[in-house]
C-alpha cells in the first residue's frame, strides 16, 4: 500500500530532506516468477539486502528481503509446530507458512503488498514510519512506477555527506563562543551554569552539570557547533556520586581491624 501523507510546510525557509534526496534511483526490480535461488544470487552479487518484486504487468507486488530466508527447510530453520499449536494457528496459517518456507519462486516467498513512500514524502515522516512499522526499506513511487528506494543504508549515506561540509564556519574565537551557548540555549535538558572558553577553535567547558548523561550531552552539543576543533570537558557533576562524598560500605567498615579511636570510653 501507498502512505499518503500531506507535505510538511511549517519551517518556511529551511528545505527538508525529501525521499527524492536520500534515494537510490537505480533499482533492480524482479519478477514473481524468479526462482529463489537467483533472487539470492542478485542479491549477494549486488550487495542488497532487499529487491522489489514486480508482477507480469510490471506492477509492484511485493518485496523480497533477508528476512524472508531466515525460516527456510534448505537449513532446517522452518518453523515445527504441534499439533495443537497447528491448530491454534489455524490451516490458512500453516499453508501460508508452509509455502513461504519451502517455495521455489521469489513471489511464494516475498512479503506482499508493501508499504511504499513518495517522493515528497520528508525525512522525518521516513524515519517514523521506519521505527512504527519496524521496516528497513521503502520503494518510492511516481504513480504506478518505482522510482527510488529508500534504505537505512541511505541515511548513513545523507550523514557522510552532509558532516559540516556546507556550514558556515564562525571566523573567531568569539563567534564560536557564541554558538556553543547558543546551542545550549536550544537544549531541551536545559543546562546551566557552565562556563564556555574558546581558544584557536578549542572549547573548554567548565561548571556542574546534574548527571553523567547531562555532561555528555553538553560535550556533544560543543563538538556539533561549526568551527569547534576540540572539547575539553572539565565539568562536574552535582551532586556528586556517593563514592566522591565520602560514603563508605557499612558491612566493609565492621571487617576493618579496630584502631584506638574505635574503643568505647
Amino acid at each position: 500500500m501507498t502512505i499518503s501523507i500531506s507535505l510538511d510546510r511549517s519551517l518556511p525557509g529551511n528545505r527538508q530532506l525529501r525521499a527524492r534526496d536520500l534515494m537510490s534511483r537505480h533499482v533492480i526490480a524482479v519478477s514473481a516468477g524468479l526462482s529463489v535461488r537467483d533472487a539470492i544470487e542478485i542479491m549477494l552479487t549486488r550487495d542488497i539486502s532487499g529487491l522489489p518484486v514486480v508482477d507480469s504487468r510490471g506492477k509492484l507486488a511485493g518485496i523480497v528481503s533477508e528476512g524472508d530466508f531466515l525460516r527456510r527447510a534448505e537449513i532446517g530453520t522452518e518453523k515445527k509446530r504441534g499439533r495443537w499449536l497447528s491448530m491454534l494457528a489455524g490451516s490458512s496459517q500453516v499453508a501460508i507458512d508452509f509455502i513461504r518456507q519451502h517455495g521455489r519462486k521469489v513471489g511464494e516467498i516475498m512479503s506482499p503488498a508493501p508499504v511504499t513512500i513518495e517522493e515528497d514524502t520528508t525525512i522525518e515522516q521516513i524515519v517514523r514510519l521506519m521505527e512504527s512499522l519496524g521496516l528497513k526499506r521503502f520503494p518510492v513511487m511516481r504513480g504506478d512506477e518505482i522510482v527510488g528506494m529508500v534504505t537505512r543504508t541511505d541515511f548513513m549515506r545523507a550523514i557522510a555527506r552532509g558532516s559540516h561540509s556546507s556550514a558556515v564556519r564562525p571566523d573567531t574565537d568569539e563567534h564560536i563562543r557564541r554558538s556553543v551557548i547558543e546551542a545550549f540555549s536550544r537544549a531541551s535538558w536545559r543546562p546551566s551554569a557552565l562556563e564556555v572558553t574558546v581558544q584557536d577553535a578549542g572549547v573548554t567547558l567548565q561548571g556542574n552539570v546534574k548527571n553523567d548523561n547531562e555532561r555528555k550531552a553538553a560535550v556533544v552539543a560543543a563538538e556539533n557547533v561549526a568551527g569547534v576543533a576540540r572539547v575539553d570537558d572539565q565539568l562536574i557533576t552535582y551532586p556528586l556520586p556517593e563514592e566522591d562524598l565520602g560514603g563508605g560500605d557499612i558491612v566493609s567498615l565492621e571487617n576493618e581491624t579496630p584502631t584506638e579511636d574505635d574503643v568505647p570510653l
